[in-house]
Formats: C-alpha cells, structure tokens, sequence
C-alpha cells in the first residue's frame, strides 16, 4: 500500500464534470473516516467545517482555507454511511463523495467523486484543487496537518498547468 496521489481523471456527465481520484492509503478505515467526516479532521487537511451534522440531510458549511471569504460554501450531507460513504453537496464545489473501503487490517481504499457544473478551466483547477489537497490528507494521517498559514498556490499552480498538459 502506498500513499502516493494518483492523477485525477474527469468526464462530462449531463452538463457537469465528475472528477475522480482513486488513493490506496496505509492508514486503518477508522483513521481516513475521521479525516473526512469530521470537523477536527476536514481541518487538516481541507477546510474548516464551520457546521457539519453527521447525518443524512444535516447542514454543512465548508470554509476554505486558502481562499478568503469567498471560500465559504453550505449545503446539506447528501449521503451518510459511517465509516464508508460521506458526501456533501455545497455550492459552487457541487456534490463531494468520499467512498472508503477496507484493503486489510490497517489500510483504505478512498474512492473519490466531485460533481460540479462549470467549464473547462474550472475543471482544471478542481483536478489540481483536490490533488493538492489530497496531498495534505496524506501528511494529516501521518500526523503533520497542514499549517494553513504556510499555504501558497505555487503548488497548485504546478500542478494545474500539469492538468492542462494531460
């Protein structure tokens, strides 16, 4: 098991983009599943869950980080299977669906889907968004969070123009 980020892939699917990202992480399911259902957790590595109720329906509201006031988005959880599914639908980033599953004994499988309307461009900057942000989810689990006050987008763009050149 490795924890190397793969490339994300992406199509169009009526009239929106889904992104997916396929990471094999050697940390035990219960681990990933606090990082990404989990205020504590989304912290580290993603965004400030200002409000996040743990079940189906409940209210979410997401804040970005590194990008200002213009980085809140709310919505509602849209899916809810503890320890496997979480999935939140906020504006502007559409709907993000974590799907994990066991790979032995202290290893995951996060299969990941982003759902979003928008043009090529903001495709781009979803794939290295999410790809740098995956980045950080594996320093997190490995017990380094990110530092937000560090944050640049001399990564992200690097790996946006890579996008553009795939």
């Amino acid at each position: 098991m490795t924890d190397v980020i793969p490339h994300g892939t992406s199509e169009p699917h009526d009239g929106a983009w889904l992104l997916h990202y396929e990471l094999r992480l050697s940390h035990p399911q219960e681990r990933v599943w606090a990082a990404v259902a989990t205020p504590d957790g989304l912290y580290g590595w993603l965004c400030a869950a200002d409000v996040l109720e743990p079940r189906l329906g409940g209210a979410v509201t997401l804040r970005w980080l590194n990008a200002g006031p213009e980085g809140v988005h709310s919505g509602h959880v849209t899916a809810w299977d503890v320890l496997r599914v979480a999935e939140y639908t906020v504006d502007l980033h559409g709907r993000i669906r974590f799907h994990l599953e066991p790979a032995g004994p202290s290893a995951t499988v996060l299969r990941f889907t982003n759902e979003f309307p928008g043009d090529d461009a903001l495709r781009l900057d979803c794939l290295a968004g999410w790809h740098d942000h995956f980045t950080y989810l594996v320093e997190a689990l490995s017990g380094r969070p990110k530092d937000w006050s560090t944050w640049s987008s001399g990564r992200w763009q690097s790996l946006r123009d890579e996008y553009a050149g795939l």
